[in-house]
């Protein structure tokens, strides 16, 4: 069986070779539980980005032929390899990331979900026929890969999000240069490894470690790159859209969000609860569609609050290897110092500590998992994104200042609300300007389902059989002459 230092690969991949930085630097990688250094990676840069680029053009060429059929059984056998060696990925996960076990469990199964997804999309690349206009011609619209793919991913969750793009990208031809954050470096590394044992060609995809200004600036820029997917904060997705668009790449944009969480009166309180739970502290609040404003109205509100209050008492906070554990440690200090603000502001303008409110008693880089109530607009979470175990309550009265307020962000990725009245079902999710909406659900990410969000939070989709749209490109093809 399988341990997680074997796949703890402290090179990167470049043309199916693995190698070191060009200068010899290194970075360290942190268990953010312990604070202990787990191991280092490269501090690669621009030079070695070329040569990714290079090696992943180089690819392309022999790549981008093979049937459809062929890429389905690679992508099937990425698939069982994340299965296969789920438990040795999860923990590798939860060291560098610090999640619970559970969660990273859930997380790997979720990237080998993603992966068979499109192994079965490959074959499903349709193109059209279209009746011609004329009667001796024909119209023919076709769809081939777009090429070189740069791919930028988190340290949230540092496996499943590179499976959204690896998956697209080889199903539809497409060749990857991946840049996983500097947090989480090695649940990317690995999958280079799984790469090599179920034989993707050399250069297919490729691995980068170190700078992301470097990096970023160089898969942005160089002609060879003809998309740009990345997920993480809306800043940087902003410059990378900046840079992209001197070369006029293709680009897919999964950025932040600020999820509200609508509670009406006619709600099941305890599945309300329970949706709260889920949506607010998975991943210790750590995740993009992660609710950030729990709006619950007058009517249920008191009661609300203080099951919800209750539930989350019931929190364990540890490290994620611990057996038990469902609240594992944020990324790092400057995590903590920034759910430390929050808390602050919110203190400072009237919100009141129900329960939780400080850093664990654990120490280091673990925080209580937090209910305020008297939340307002005024307060910085109204408009930015927590990224941690803080949950603010707010108060509303009618469906239409509920809608109002959930919409009163630059942000649209994730929403939910909880009610049984069929109408208000409808009504309510057609207003929300939500790429994402879940309705008496808190987890609802599916690899059958498109992902991505509305205005600030990004462009383009993820799953589904949208998802590879973005790595396409869609061909005219207009045949005369036929004498007809």
């Amino acid at each position: 069986m399988s341990s997680w230092s074997d796949f703890r690969r402290e090179q990167i991949l470049v043309g199916g070779r693995w190698t070191s930085a060009d200068n010899g630097g290194t970075l360290d990688v942190i268990d953010p539980a312990s604070g202990e250094i787990i191991g280092t990676v490269p501090d690669a840069g621009a030079a070695e980005t070329r040569r990714a680029i290079d090696a992943a053009a180089a690819a392309f060429v022999g790549f981008s032929q093979t049937t459809a059929a062929a890429r389905a059984r690679i992508l099937r056998d990425l698939s069982t390899a994340l299965r296969d060696n789920q438990d040795a990925l999860a923990e590798l996960l939860t060291r560098e990331q610090g999640k619970p076990l559970a969660e990273a469990r859930a997380e790997i199964e979720t990237g080998a979900a993603y992966i068979q997804w499109f192994a079965e999309e490959a074959r499903r690349t349709y193109g059209d026929t279209i009746p011609s206009p004329w009667a001796d011609r024909r119209i023919m619209v076709t769809k081939s890969p777009v090429g070189v793919v740069g791919a930028i991913t988190p340290w949230n969750f540092p496996s499943s999000m590179l499976a959204r793009k690896i998956g697209p990208a080889l199903a539809s031809g497409c060749t990857v240069v991946a840049k996983p954050a500097s947090q989480t470096p090695f649940s990317a590394l690995a999958w280079g490894v799984l790469a090599e044992q179920v034989g993707v060609p050399a250069g297919v995809i490729n691995i980068l470690t170190g700078s992301a200004h470097a990096i970023g600036g160089e898969l942005t820029s160089n002609l060879l790159v003809r998309k740009i997917t990345f997920t993480g904060s809306t800043d940087v997705g902003k410059l990378l859209l900046k840079q992209a668009a001197e070369t006029v790449k293709k680009v897919s944009m999964e950025l932040g969000g600020n999820a509200p969480f609508l509670v009406f009166d006619d709600a099941d309180l305890e599945r309300a609860v329970a949706g709260a739970i889920a949506a607010k502290f998975r991943n210790a609040g750590q995740t993009c569609v992660c609710t950030n404003r729990l709006y619950v109205q007058a009517g249920i509100h008191d009661r609300f609050l203080e099951a919800f209050a209750a539930a989350t008492r019931n929190i364990v906070v540890g490290s994620g290897l611990e057996r038990g554990t469902t609240l594992g440690p944020l990324i790092d200090e400057a995590a903590v110092a920034k759910v430390e603000a929050f808390l602050s502001d919110a203190l400072a303008k009237g919100a009141s500590i129900i329960t939780g409110g400080r850093r664990h008693s654990t120490g280091g880089r673990f925080y209580e998992a937090t209910v305020l109530a008297n939340a307002n607009s005024t307060m910085h979470f109204a408009r930015d994104e927590i990224f941690g175990p803080i949950a603010p309550v707010f108060k509303f009265e009618t469906e239409d200042e509920a809608v109002r307020l959930a919409n009163d962000t630059q942000y649209g990725l994730a929403a939910y609300f909880y009610t049984q009245d069929l109408g208000r079902i409808f009504r309510v999710s057609e207003r929300l300007q939500y790429g994402l909406v879940g309705v008496n659900e808190g987890l609802i990410t599916t690899e059958v389902a498109p992902f991505g969000g509305l205005k600030e939070s990004g462009v383009g989709k993820e799953g589904s059989k949208y998802g590879l749209d973005d790595y396409l490109d869609v061909k005219y093809v207009c045949v005369g002459g036929l004498g007809l």
